[in-house]
């Protein structure tokens, strides 16, 4: 069988395999490799990121058709914006995910950034959001195997106002944070803000150093501000200490933003 998993192969067999019959799919122009497969910094049970860039009317069908078992989602499946949909699949054994990444959206998004307009989406599992230029970042960072791509660098317009918006976005939560939880001893929604709030600085400070970010899992630790783990670790529903903490990662991330 094609997708057997004593048929797997080494790995570059294996992203072969895979991006081959991807990039057979109708309306599909280019497949590229992300995610830490792509970086060389995976683990032996990392998983598998692949991307792929249609134009027109691109259907999850095929994809279903492709025979691998797991969950297929529609367009828009994931919320809509810019991850508008994809599959969790396993393929000879191993997990794969496939996103779904619509050309003329990707065109969109580069002409907005290199004017220095961007938006924050909602997205499931991303604490301060994604920005719509997340697209750019993957053609930045990702391995093309099929198809030719696009990749930007981090436009000068985006570079100066990306730090504002995110810098003000991590003030307001902070903010909020210390008169609506913890002035009122609210433990959990005050260590839900401050999470947030860091997430939020990382980005300003990564951008302000014009470098692209794919997602949160090294985010601080990117932009030097694993120091809030302390600060979120002793947390008591007492108000007076909640306030201080509130105010400890407030002048933290001012510091990073000096």
């Amino acid at each position: 069988m094609d997708d057997d998993p004593e048929q797997a192969g080494t790995d570059e067999e294996f992203t072969a395999h895979v991006a081959r019959r991807l990039a057979a799919l109708p309306r599909v122009e280019a497949v590229a490799l992300g995610g830490s497969r792509a970086t060389g910094t995976h683990s032996p049970g990392s998983d598998w990121d692949f991307a792929v860039y249609y134009r027109g009317a691109f259907s999850p069908e095929h994809v279903r058709d492709l025979g691998w078992p797991g969950e297929v989602s529609e367009i828009g499946g994931w919320g809509g914006g810019v991850f508008n949909g994809g599959a969790w699949l396993e393929v000879r054994g191993r997990r794969v995910d496939v996103h779904y990444r619509d050309l003329d959206e990707v065109g969109r998004v580069l002409a907005d950034a290199e004017r220095g307009r961007f938006e924050v989406e909602r997205l499931l599992f991303y604490l301060a959001g994604v920005p719509t230029y997340v697209l750019l970042a993957e053609l930045a960072v990702n391995r093309v195997l099929h198809g030719e791509l696009p990749r930007p660098g981090y436009p000068d317009a985006l570079r100066r106002s990306a730090p504002r918006r995110w810098w003000a976005e991590a003030r307001h939560t902070l903010g909020y944070a210390r008169g609506a939880y913890a002035e009122r001893g609210m433990p959990t929604e005050t260590a839900g803000a401050v999470a947030t709030a860091a997430c939020q600085a990382a980005h300003g400070v990564l951008a302000a150093r014009g470098e692209w970010v794919t997602n949160e899992k090294t985010l601080l630790s990117r932009a030097g501000l694993r120091e809030v783990d302390g600060l979120l670790g002793g947390l008591t529903a007492d108000a007076r200490s909640l306030t201080s903490a509130v105010d400890a990662a407030s002048a933290l991330l001012e510091r990073a933003a000096a």
